[in-house]
């Protein structure tokens, strides 16, 4: 596996308020290797979801540098951000968020033509046969309510590796799933990280059982508490 680092994230610190001053971020030291397949976890209020959010470039740092593919991010304009969020950067999020009038099919190129990318036959393609891996290859005419959750689910996931990212970014991505479900979800994103070789970063409450090769890493109270790569 590359020793690259994909992510490099310096002294990166979150304060909430002007009177009361909270800090929901406290000199967050991390690097994360490309490749690779993390989880971060925590008690709610623990500084996840800030994490994350910084690091995509979706919150602004109140001190501190966050670096992706040698890229320093926190000091672009929100143009810019938006940009290299769209080409390097993939989403799931805990909601779908899926367009209704578009079908499983069109939600998935979406990312492609928010980017001004020609839509050919050749990546239609490419996009149903991602909705085959994926399990969906005989929905993928179908709208988002037409869809199971799991399945809604399953297309968004997709969306967010249509345009090959770097960086598969997931927040609570199981959140509105039963456990069921949760665990397909679970599985169709270990096998897009070992098929595709993108870097997964996931934040979750569910209780995690890592395999080999996975990290681990808990915050608490807006610190990295423990990091483990089993």
């Amino acid at each position: 596996m590359t020793s690259k680092n994909i992510i490099s994230v310096q002294n990166l610190t979150k304060t909430y308020g002007k009177k009361v001053k909270t800090d929901v971020l406290k000199k967050v030291n991390l690097s994360i290797k490309e490749g690779t397949f993390n989880w971060i976890i925590g008690s709610s209020g623990s500084g996840k979801t800030t994490l994350l959010n910084l690091i995509s470039g979706l919150d602004e740092a109140t001190s501190g540098q966050i670096y992706i593919d040698n890229v320093l991010i926190t000091n672009m304009n929100e143009k810019d951000k938006a940009t290299f969020r769209a080409n390097h950067l993939g989403f799931i999020f805990q909601f779908h968020y899926l367009l209704p009038e578009f079908t499983a099919l069109e939600n998935v190129l979406m990312p492609l033509r928010i980017k001004n990318q020609k839509i050919t036959k050749e990546i239609k393609k490419q996009a149903i046969e991602l909705l085959s891996t994926v399990g969906l290859s005989h929905v993928y005419d179908h709208y988002p309510k037409e869809l199971s959750g799991g399945e809604q689910q399953r297309t968004a996931i997709a969306r967010a590796i249509i345009g090959n990212p770097k960086l598969v970014i997931a927040d609570e991505p199981t959140g509105n799933l039963d456990s069921i479900n949760a665990n397909q979800v679970y599985d169709l994103i270990r096998k897009l990280h070992k098929d595709f070789k993108m870097t997964f970063i996931i934040v979750t409450h569910d209780t995690i059982k890592p395999i080999k090769g996975d990290r681990l890493i808990t915050l608490k109270d807006g610190n990295i508490i423990k990091d483990e790569v089993y």
